[in-house]
């Protein structure tokens, strides 16, 4: 894609965006409330199905800068002694990155010296973002979660690195799964890369991976999707347009207000939608409560 037809469609995503007279929460303004109690019916069983990997510790070739976890307590000498002690841990992450679970907060993204909406990139500091933080979700998100499994249309374990997903692609899906994608829905895209890094091991995510082609993020837009989320970064890499890394990063986050989710796991949650012949759910999402954040380590949870 040149960047040429990259800019037009930023800028059809972008004016779509405004037209609609969108709020400060972006695409979260079509998660109403009547959209969140219609979700309550897709609960049958009561089941709750994990949509994040488990934090990485350890460094590997997609993750140089992995979590630190380290217990600080008990002290030694409190193990076997009398009376009450407790164990005690801290956790350091990255809250971007190619292996660990997170939520983009809509300050994540810098296009063109802009944050979405047309607030200035100044507005993030040293001490956090001015606008646009994580605070936005301090509510958490709770809606329909509809999953569309890529690789099960095309009959393969997974998408290869460095390729594509087209529209096409995300409504031979729906047509196949029997769901449709509608206006507030917690939309899910599975390529199968972690079920890739769990069979062929970790490789440098970095620089090859499969991601939503750009022209897919229409479909999204049209169908008014709540927040886009990913078992990879949702981007292809290499990226498919000429300089500019991440362009579904740019399109979901900054031109159209919708919070992204990277690097999440739908490898136990396929198998739950099979038997039950369903691919629509309960999805509950809570971010951290971090004002000033760019984005959050998080833990979906669908419940069928």
């Amino acid at each position: 894609m040149t960047g040429e037809a990259f800019r037009a469609l930023y800028e059809e995503l972008r004016d779509r965006v405004r037209s609609g007279g969108a709020p400060r929460p972006g695409s979260l303004s079509h998660l109403t409330p009547e959209r969140v109690v219609a979700a309550m019916a897709e609960v049958r069983t009561g089941r709750t199905v994990s949509l994040a990997a488990p934090i990485e510790t350890r460094p590997g070739r997609d993750n140089a800068e992995p979590a630190h976890h380290t217990m600080t307590g008990p002290a030694p000498d409190d193990i076997d002694a009398a009376g009450l002690h407790f164990a005690r841990d801290r956790l350091a992450m990255n809250m971007h990155g190619d292996a660990d679970s997170h939520l983009d907060a809509l300050c994540h993204v810098i296009f063109d010296g802009e944050l979405y909406g047309g607030v200035p990139a100044t507005s993030l500091t040293p001490e956090g973002a001015g606008e646009l933080s994580l605070d936005l979700v301090h509510d958490g998100i709770v809606g329909r979660g509809v999953l569309l499994d890529i690789p099960r249309l095309r009959g393969v374990p997974w998408l290869e690195p460095g390729d594509h997903v087209t529209t096409e692609d995300l409504t031979g899906a729906e047509e196949a799964q029997g769901v449709r994608v509608g206006p507030g829905d917690l939309l899910f895209v599975r390529v199968g890369h972690r079920r890739r890094r769990r069979e062929r091991g970790a490789w440098n995510a970095a620089e090859s991976r499969a991601g939503l082609h750009p022209e897919a993020m229409r479909f999204p837009a049209e169908r008014q999707v709540a927040v886009l989320g990913g078992d990879g970064n949702n981007d292809t890499a290499p990226s498919a347009v000429e300089g500019v890394g991440f362009p579904v990063h740019v399109l979901a986050v900054q031109a159209m207000g919708t919070h992204l989710m990277d690097y999440l796991q739908f490898e136990e949650l396929v198998p739950v939608c099979e038997s039950a012949g369903r691919w629509a759910f309960l999805c509950v999402v809570a971010p951290l409560r971090l004002p000033g954040a760019t984005g959050s380590p998080v833990n979906p949870i669908a419940v069928l």
